[in-house]
């Protein structure tokens, strides 16, 4: 099994979180987005993984296949690392892993996480994860008709499945995928000027390629500043429902508490504050005088007399002041 992991996009909606730090390897509770995502991944698949391809954009950092590299050896597999020199759309951006679109595949998109308990069938010629939606409109769905997926429709304007497709996918021969993609390529087939997946998988249905849907309870975007804290915090509900421990023991507390579900990182000093629930709090960080609940805060942090909520806070930062929902990237100083 292999799984491959387009994540070139810039991340703007992210931003100013995404300017030092491609929005994939953001940590959530103490993980990068797409650490989580593969883990998940291989423990919904229930099959040896033995090669993660990661495809990111050419202005990534030059750490990004250092740490892409650390990510897939952690699960026991070979890594490889390819680069979408132009976003020309999701079929383009898999295509540029080929080489590893051969045997049984797992294609997923690094800015959504999931939450699924069954099992995936190796037997079916692909898996598609799908999330039932209140709003269809904004997604890509599926028709269904005896468990088989009949219909891929995109962004439909009229009621005709509340099925999204989440950004996940399961191929039993990748190398299928990878001939129907070439083919857009090769005949220049796009939509508003970009190569779309759903062409390529509308063109294997219509060859007697059988799809069934995935189903997941809980899908989590990493989208925008307050739907990614809002995905922090429910990533600690489910590590704490899991029986997670995510409260580091080599920390320093001085009349302050702790109100789970927290990640709270090594080394981190905590001083006449209360911190929680649903808070992240990254390593070599001190509060101070503070009370911070469904916040995301990154590594080497200095905050003093704060009360924040819905808060976003980049490495390095330092935030002395009374505002109450902010988003502040690395390296800001707010007095």
């Amino acid at each position: 099994m292999k799984i491959i992991v387009p994540m070139a996009g810039i991340g703007s909606r992210l931003r100013p979180h995404t300017l030092t730090i491609p929005k994939p390897l953001t940590i959530l509770a103490g993980k990068p987005i797409v650490q989580r995502l593969v883990e998940d991944i291989v423990k919904v698949v229930d099959q040896n993984v033995e090669e993660i391809a990661f495809v990111i954009g050419p202005s990534f950092p030059k750490d990004t296949e250092k740490k892409l590299m650390q990510i897939a050896k952690s699960l026991n597999a070979v890594g490889k690392v390819f680069v979408q020199e132009e976003a020309l759309g999701t079929a383009h951006a898999i295509q540029c892993a080929k080489e590893s679109l051969d045997g049984p595949c797992v294609v997923a998109f690094a800015d959504t996480l999931f939450k699924a308990d069954f099992t995936l069938d190796a037997n079916t010629d692909g898996a598609i994860w799908v999330k039932q939606v209140d709003d269809p409109s904004a997604y890509g769905v599926v028709k269904l008709h005896e468990g088989v997926i009949t219909d891929f429709v995109e962004k439909p304007q009229e009621l005709v499945s509340d099925l999204a497709i989440i950004g996940i996918y399961y191929f039993k021969k990748g190398e299928a995928l990878r001939d129907e993609i070439q083919y857009l390529l090769d005949n220049n087939i796009t939509e508003k000027g970009e190569f779309q997946l759903t062409n390529a998988l509308e063109n294997m249905k219509q060859k007697g390629l059988k799809f069934v849907p995935g189903t997941v309870n809980a899908w989590m975007d990493c989208g925008n500043k307050d739907i990614t804290v809002e995905t922090n915090s429910r990533v600690l509900q489910f590590a704490h429902q899991d029986g997670q421990n995510l409260v580091s023991k080599n920390i320093v507390l001085e009349n302050s508490k702790i109100i789970e579900p927290c990640y709270i990182g090594d080394n981190v000093v905590l001083k006449n504050s209360t911190i929680g629930p649903n808070v992240s709090l990254g390593a070599n960080s001190l509060v101070k005088d503070s009370i911070i609940k469904n916040s995301l805060i990154q590594t080497n942090v200095t905050i003093k007399n704060a009360e924040l909520n819905n808060a976003m806070i980049g490495n390095h930062a330092f935030y002395d002041g009374n505002f109450t929902s902010i988003s502040i990237g690395d390296y800001s100083i707010l007095n």
